[in-house]
Order: C-alpha cells, then sequence, then structure tokens
C-alpha cells in the first residue's frame, strides 16, 4: 500500500518553454496566440490563464522570454504556422520589471564542446 503525504499538491506543473524547467503554473505566464491591438496575429499574455484555447507557459522573466523567442518555441508549443508578433508580451514583462524583484536565472542550454 502507497503512503500518501499530508501535504497538498501544488497544483499544475507546467514547463517553461524558455529553461525548459518544470514550475507550478502559477508561477509562469501562460501566452496564447491572439491578435495585437491592430488586430494582426499575436502571441498575448494571460496572466489569469482564463482565455480559450492552446496556451504556452513561461517564466515571467526576460531571461525566459528571450530563450523563448531565440528557439522559436512559442510558435511550435501553439503550433501555429502564421507570423506571430512577440510585441504585446514583451510590453507586458517589461511593464512588471520595472520594480526590483528576485529573478529566474535559466539554464543557458548550452553545450560544453
Amino acid at each position: 500500500m502507497a503512503t500518501t503525504s499530508d501535504t497538498p499538491a501544488p497544483g499544475p506543473v507546467r514547463t517553461c518553454v524558455g529553461c525548459r524547467a518544470k514550475a507550478a503554473a502559477s508561477e509562469l505566464l501562460r501566452v496564447v496566440a491572439g491578435s495585437d491591438a491592430e488586430g494582426r496575429p499575436a502571441l498575448v499574455p494571460d496572466p489569469d490563464r482564463r482565455a480559450p484555447g492552446r496556451g504556452a507557459h513561461v517564466h515571467p522573466t526576460p531571461e525566459c522570454w528571450q530563450l523563448a523567442v531565440r528557439r522559436r518555441a512559442l510558435p511550435r508549443a501553439l503550433r501555429s504556422s502564421e507570423g506571430l508578433s512577440a510585441a504585446p508580451v514583451a510590453d507586458h514583462l517589461a511593464e512588471i520589471h520595472q520594480s526590483d524583484s528576485p529573478q529566474h536565472r535559466p539554464e543557458t542550454g548550452a553545450r560544453s564542446s
């Protein structure tokens, strides 16, 4: 018979598409395919995690965001073949990082030679 833990589960666990580390969904920013203010296809932040459709998760840090963009992980995770502007999410991250806060330090994913 398996033993059960007295601590409650931390909730859903998701993988950051930037650094590929697993974290509680509440610690990550959900990003969905949507449209920007002009109606063009764009990546849209979903901080309330309520938008319909497929979502990708990323740590809300500039480092993880840059890794996700560089790896082209978001269009792949969202299964989108159209070009999506990243400006709405970049603007959202800039707003939340104007204050000093502890930041996640993602792995670079580089391999040693």
